[in-house]
């Protein structure tokens, strides 16, 4: 539900140009500049972000940003994770998220977003496993964007375990 206004000064060119541009992609010109501005790709990546603080939901948000960042088209990449992570996410939690991130954009051939160089590896490693016997499995086969952040998993963005 829209329950709020947004007004800005444009020129009648720069008016004209999103006209046609709407009008292009079958869109007012509201629906038009929203799209462009917020992708339902970052607002779902936010909804997502903002399920992690959710203690019990954490798995499933994990879940449901790797989904996202697999499905994501590297055109669209960089929009959809461009704004950063919520206040309050544990150290464990931020490194999961950028090296999912980090991961994806290897895979797609592009650059990761600035905040992710904001996220300070963990002090100690941290395994996905409480058995001991498999981590040295997991030392081996983590993704170099998790090794980094002292993340040591054995399946990762786009994969199911």
């Amino acid at each position: 539900m829209k329950t709020a206004q947004l007004q800005i000064l444009l020129s009648l060119a720069q008016k004209a140009f999103l006209k046609r541009r709407a009008a292009e992609a079958g869109l007012d010109m509201s629906r038009y500049v929203l799209s462009s501005v917020a992708p339902e790709s970052a607002q779902r990546f936010e909804r997502a972000l903002a399920n992690l603080q959710e203690s019990e939901g954490e798995r499933f948000a994990l879940a449901e940003i790797s989904d996202l960042l697999a499905d994501l088209p590297a055109s669209e990449f960089g929009r959809a994770v461009a704004g950063g992570l919520p206040e309050g996410l544990s150290p464990r939690v931020r490194n999961l998220v950028a090296a999912m991130v980090e991961h994806a954009a290897a895979r797609k051939r592009t650059a990761a977003p600035p905040w992710t160089r904001t996220v300070w590896p963990l002090e100690s490693p941290w395994f996905a496993t409480d058995l001991k016997r498999l981590r040295a499995h997991l030392l081996r086969v983590s993704p170099a964007a998790f090794r980094r952040r002292n993340l040591f998993v054995d399946a990762t963005v786009g994969d199911r375990v």
